[in-house]
């Protein structure tokens, strides 16, 4: 493959990776307007994107099979903790905001800038942990408060756990993705979550309205099932830190869409706080490519 094509085919990977995020960002802003518990957003949520995924895998004859026991274990695992990061995303945005959800689920990046290096035995570079450290400073800006004795606090803490379980995934993908389609990867992780939540369907008690079962399904067939099917197939070219950068863009997409449909008007730190990371996530665009080519070369 020579060095043009690989050129091409990164910076289609990052725009693929850019459209998907922004579907990510307003999977938050319909996780307000539901007003059901977190844990059966994240079920329906994967109940409906499983269910599409499916059909396309049927229409297009793609083969279920996956190669051996261990993509099995691995794609299983990953759908564990995809529904571990969807249902904490969930309560961190109902806890507080589309705005503190998004931020802290941000931090993945963090996460993903050691554990890459450690799983892939690759060389921890010193551009990524600037990176990763600029983009704590603009998360760090952005949250008002760091008191555990209000709700801030605990959607905080819950975008965290989303962040760090988004970061055990991502690298998970990087592997699945290098041999199977995107499509096939999605549907054995979202059928595998489906089956862990579906159980919380019928236990928790929640009231669903029509607009409540709406925004599930756009938030399975339209931010889940196409958005992580293009996710996915982007990382098949570039690096999970290089995705997980780009993907912090996903709190800038969150607070724009919060304000122009919810009329969350972000503060002074937020739009601080999301300057910077939308900083972190262009200059992460701009260079990857090249990044890439020479690590492979």
């Amino acid at each position: 493959m020579t060095e043009k094509i690989k050129t091409n085919e990164t910076k289609n990977s990052i725009l693929l990776l850019h459209i998907s995020v922004m579907l990510f960002g307003l999977s938050a802003v319909f996780g307000r307007f539901v007003d059901v518990p977190a844990v059966c957003i994240a079920g329906g949520r994967v109940i409906w994107s499983s269910i599409t995924l499916f059909i396309l895998l049927r229409i297009t004859k793609t083969n279920l099979k996956l190669k051996n026991k261990r993509d099995y274990i691995i794609s299983a695992c990953t759908g564990v903790v995809l529904a571990v990061h969807w249902t904490t995303f969930f309560i961190a945005i109902q806890s507080a905001s589309v705005a503190i959800g998004t931020i802290t689920f941000s931090a993945f990046p963090l996460f993903l800038t050691f554990f890459e290096p450690l799983v892939f035995h690759e060389k921890l570079r010193k551009k990524n942990i600037f990176s990763a450290f600029i983009l704590l400073i603009g998360v760090g800006i952005t949250i008002p408060s760091f008191s555990f004795e209000n709700k801030i606090t605990m959607g905080i803490v819950w975008g965290l756990i989303s962040a760090l379980s988004y970061a055990i995934m991502s690298l998970a993908n990087r592997y699945l993705s290098g041999h199977y389609e995107a499509r096939l990867i999605c549907f054995y992780e979202q059928g595998t979550a489906t089956i862990f939540l579906l159980p919380s369907m019928f236990l928790i008690p929640a009231k669903w309205t029509f607009q409540s079962f709406m925004g599930v399904a756009a938030i399975g067939l339209v931010c889940t099932a196409v958005a992580h099917s293009l996710y996915v197939a982007a990382q098949k070219n570039v690096k999970a830190q290089t995705a997980g950068i780009i993907s912090s863009m996903e709190t800038v997409y969150g607070i724009l869409f919060a304000f122009l449909f919810l009329k969350e008007a972000p503060g002074l730190r937020e739009i601080i706080g999301g300057i910077i990371i939308l900083g972190v996530a262009v200059f992460s665009s701009l260079t990857s490519s090249k990044n890439d080519i020479v690590d492979d070369l």
